[in-house]
């Protein structure tokens, strides 16, 4: 390969827009793939066309060798699943490891082989828009659901016609930004870099995600994408990670603006040289790095690895042996938006959706309910279902939970009330009419789909336009309220918390938005999400994290003066990590340890409940496991997730939930780098959500030892079993 060829490769090309795929796909474009100039597209799709553009570079070009093609296939490709964080909130890594199978399937099926997805940011100020990407504030349960997601896009064999490259990101602290403003840069110690940001990513790569995506922002001062230290040091070196590493969006050229490059050239070697394999979009790879590479023989070494891992993983993805394998016009006909893929649609929504309140058991709605209102403009959009990143997801696929509640109920009167953006009440007269006509009412609160996502931060996590004033309006009129709450972020809700008869937390579903939700009214499914992140009382309390350090002067209910917590708040969130309710009621007996003490080096321990539904009806809870190390050489969260397990249960059944955890889940980044494993006392508890813990056991380690990866990113082996008999907790 000429010097220029090899730089080919690591183009990454625009072959349209977002929503107008395929668009920039003419002459001069494919002028360049025949001369070499190109080695991936993003924004292009289609069996047909894709089949053409691959057919230039393997058969006009010099070297044949075959193009990557990309999207941001980020909840579903054609079928849209719920967005990520809702994903999140079933804490059901299966769920999101047959979303990411279905839409591998389809995105495939379409010509592409490359998603820029899972997102695994961590996210602890939901100010951030792009919270609702990724699996909300924990890295324990961020790390399952990444791992789960790289195993659905690439399943076991990533040559298979229906699989697709994962495109982790965006490695770094991007979830950390500034005051939750997109973009910004985060200012971390290495020890929360560590212990809260890169768990996730570490799972990723221990799952064999075939390419991660630099974050925008800059950690400490030094870009992300230009971070030897991050790229090289940590991913490359310490992990061991050998695959592609995409920038984003123009971000290697943004190390201008970082102020950290003075010119196009020195952006290009920093980026190469930090180990940035693929430039998307800027084109400084490509215009700019020539002279560089034949003027330094280091910085040719640096543009051979970066050409040998991407064409590795063409070969991994068999487009060697076969390129137009992708590119099968009847699979892509037959294999979009299935009956098969709609009903899991369906199914993994209806998991994801949350009951925060249900004061009387207003919930569920007897099928003979009477009148309903349906109040709110979120109840008939389409398009805020399908969230920020849509791919190919149409409106008209989507069924909204207006058009679902009165397909299964006669009487039903819908009005739109307030929008969710516009500060104009005109509508809330007639919402209020509505409601004193109803048996009950039904309102559809909170952000529509342009509320979260990319650049899509706030200032005010407060419901947006006059729907307070509508919520206000309506809960006057003395009428059982439900609220149905859809968005991409946790909302500070208190008037709502405290004078709705129910709330929901729906989010935004997909396709089958409408359906599951009104399943979840009726009670033909019993909610059992759990909340993926903290809901704060307030945009002042944030950000917020259950798994905070304790502090001197830790915070006391009953003292606003010298502890550690705000003079005009409860020191608790609104709804905490975790939380979530149910139909049904679930009884916890003690919590065991199969024994009281194990080596720091390669110890094991069995943490065991039996969990029994003590309620009428069919339902799953979510048995949490949490952890605290009381006393350490560095001061340790007051609690972490260490384990998760959703489990059905029927009524009057109790099963044994049991989770094995190595001594390493019990490791934390030491004063002097690297992980520790100190002797001392470990204090489990085992709960449904981080505020409501049922029991506690304890296990002593003994000697001491080093880890070799982040606890946080480690498996734990867990099971249940049904027992006989019925459960009497003590």
């Amino acid at each position: 390969m000429t010097t220029a060829e090899k730089i080919g490769q690591l183009v990454q090309r625009m072959g349209g827009r977002q929503r107008a795929l395929n668009s920039r796909l003419g002459p001069e474009e494919l002028e360049k793939v025949r001369r070499g100039e190109v080695g991936s597209y993003l924004h292009v799709a289609g069996a047909e066309p894709l089949r053409e553009l691959q057919r230039v570079a393997v058969e006009e070009s010099r070297l044949g060798i075959p193009l990557l093609f990309a999207m941001d296939v980020v909840h579903g490709y054609r079928t849209i699943f719920p967005v990520p964080l809702a994903m999140a909130a079933t804490w059901d890594p299966s769920a999101a490891e047959s979303h990411a199978r279905i839409a591998a399937q389809e995105a495939s099926a379409a010509g592409l082989h490359w998603t820029f997805a899972p997102m695994v940011d961590v996210a602890r100020d939901p100010r951030w828009g792009r919270i609702v990407e990724g699996a909300g504030e924990d890295p324990f349960l961020g790390a399952a659901m990444a791992a789960a997601q790289v195993r659905g896009f690439q399943g076991s064999d990533l040559s298979a016609a229906d699989t697709i490259m994962a495109g982790t990101k965006h490695f770094g602290a991007y979830g950390a930004a500034e005051g939750g403003r997109d973009y910004a840069g985060a200012d971390l110690s290495e020890r929360t870099l560590r212990e809260t940001y890169l768990p996730p990513f570490e799972a990723a790569a221990k799952a064999g995600t075939a390419s991660f995506m630099t974050a925008f922002n800059a950690l400490g001062g030094v870009p992300t994408t230009g971070n030897a230290t991050l790229l090289r040091g940590i991913l490359r070196g310490e992990w061991g990670y050998d695959g592609v590493l995409l920038s984003d969006w123009h971000a290697i050229e943004e190390l201008m603006a970082h102020g950290v490059a003075g010119d196009r050239a020195a952006a290009a070697r920093l980026a190469l040289e930090a180990g940035v394999d693929m430039d998307m979009v800027s084109d400084i790879y490509g215009q700019d790095l020539i002279a560089s590479v034949e003027a330094d023989p280091e910085l040719k070494a640096r543009l051979d690895e970066a050409v040998m891992r991407i064409l590795k993983v063409k070969r991994d993805l068999g487009l060697f042996v076969d390129p137009y394998k992708y590119h099968d016009a009847a699979r892509e006909a037959a294999v979009m938006l299935s009956p098969e893929h709609r009903a899991e649609a369906r199914r993994i929504a209806e998991r994801s959706i949350v009951l925060l309140k249900n004061e009387g058991n207003v919930l569920p709605l007897a099928k003979g309910a009477g009148r309903i209102a349906l109040i709110g403009a979120l109840a008939d959009d389409a398009r805020s279902q399908l969230g920020s990143w849509r791919a190919r997801g149409v409106e008209e696929d989507v069924v909204t939970l207006r058009a679902a509640l009165e397909a299964v109920h006669a009487g039903v009167t819908y009005v739109r009330g307030a929008d969710s953006r516009s500060s104009e009440a005109a509508g809330i007269a007639e919402a209020v009419s509505a409601a004193r006509a109803s048996d009950v009412v039904v309102m559809a609160l909170g952000e529509d789909f342009d509320w979260s996502g990319e650049a899509r931060s706030r200032s005010s996590l407060e419901l947006p336009g006059a729907q307070e004033e509508l919520f206000e309006a309506v809960a006057s009129t003395g009428k059982p309220v439900v609220v149905v709450l859809m968005g991409g972020r946790p909302l500070a809700i208190p008037e709502v918390a405290e004078k709705a008869d129910a709330i929901l937390v729906t989010w935004l579903l997909g396709d089958e938005a409408g359906p599951a939700i009104v399943r979840t009214l009726f009670g033909d499914e019993n909610p059992a999400g759990r909340l993926p992140a903290s809901f704060p009382r307030t945009t002042g309390q944030v950000p917020f994290a259950y798994d905070h350090l304790p502090s001197g002067r830790p915070a006391d209910p009953d003292l606003a003066k010298d502890t550690a917590r705000y003079m005009d708040l409860p020191i608790t969130p609104l709804y905490a990590f975790g939380y979530g309710l149910s139909y049904t009621t679930f009884d916890y007996g003690p919590v065991a340890v199969d024994r009281a003490s194990i080596p720091a080096e390669g110890g094991r321990v069995t943490v065991s409940v039996a969990v029994t539904n003590s309620g009428l009806r069919a339902g799953d809870e979510v048995v949490q496991l949490y952890m605290r190390d009381p006393v350490a050489s560095v001061s340790r969260p007051i609690q972490q997730l260490r384990g998760f397990r959703r489990v059905a249960l029927a009524p009057g059944e109790t099963r044994m939930v049991s989770f094995t955890l190595d001594a390493a889940h019990f490791a934390f980044w030491g004063q002097s780098g690297g992980w520790v494993i100190e002797p001392g006392l470990i204090l489990l508890s085992v709960g449904s959500a981080s505020d409501s813990i049922h029991g506690h056991a304890e296990v002593t380690l003994t000697g001491q030892s080093h880890g070799t990866s982040s606890p946080a990113s480690i498996p734990v082996l867990s099971s249940d079993r049904q027992i006989r008999g019925n459960l009497n907790p003590t």
